[in-house]
């Protein structure tokens, strides 16, 4: 890769937009109002934007090995509150993929170094669900019902956030939970039962 290409490219594409709409950087300079918090994969095939239609100050985007959103990391933990308490989104999204590299990982002997703490939580999915999972022959269709049970399992983690307790409580924000089929480009709605989820976890994880 060419890296002075990606600066031609940034030239076109500013040509571009300013050819459509003169005021277009002005705009966004002005700031931003998303309705949607996406939390996705850093999958260098999964582009957030592309895959939904949107364009810049549509989406607040955060991305990480495996679409995780696990308590203890305060980069995650940062920017759903910014989003939710702040930005006030109504709508967070956990998007997984199939084909992701982060959870056939997780299922492998190998020692991955640092990777190993980060990865321990997709373990963790298939402890809880191995009864299901190991019901499954075919190893490619295992790992598709992990990268969907990894993206359940992230939104039950979602809801036990004060922020998004508080949010669902004021406003009625909603967790959603989807997949990225990288085969076909289809986007996939898991039909998460948030108000489920919520109720069945609220009696250990409730927040006033």
């Amino acid at each position: 890769m060419d890296l002075n290409n990606v600066f031609k490219n940034n030239e076109k594409w500013i040509k571009d937009k300013l050819a459509v709409d003169s005021n277009y950087f002005e705009d966004l300079g002005k700031g931003q109002k998303p309705e949607l918090l996406y939390i996705g994969c850093s999958d260098s095939r999964v582009t957030a934007e592309d895959l939904m239609g949107l364009g810049p100050g549509e989406v607040f985007v955060h991305r990480n090995i495996a679409n995780m959103v696990i308590g203890t990391d305060l980069n995650a933990m940062s920017v759903v509150d910014y989003a939710v308490t702040h930005l006030k989104v109504n709508h967070v999204v956990v998007c997984g993929h199939y084909a992701c590299g982060g959870v056939k990982a997780a299922m492998q002997s190998a020692d991955l170094g640092v990777l190993n703490g980060w990865l321990r939580n997709i373990r963790d999915v298939y402890r809880i669900h191995h009864n299901e999972l190991n019901a499954i022959e075919c190893e490619e269709k295992k790992y598709d019902r992990l990268v969907e049970l990894n993206v359940k399992e992230q939104c039950v983690n979602l809801i036990k956030t004060a922020a998004v307790q508080k949010a669902y409580r004021d406003r009625g924000l909603k967790v959603h939970g989807w997949v990225f089929d990288v085969h076909t480009g289809k986007l996939i709605d898991l039909k998460i039962d948030f108000e489920k989820y919520l109720k069945d976890i609220m009696e250990i994880y409730h927040l006033d």
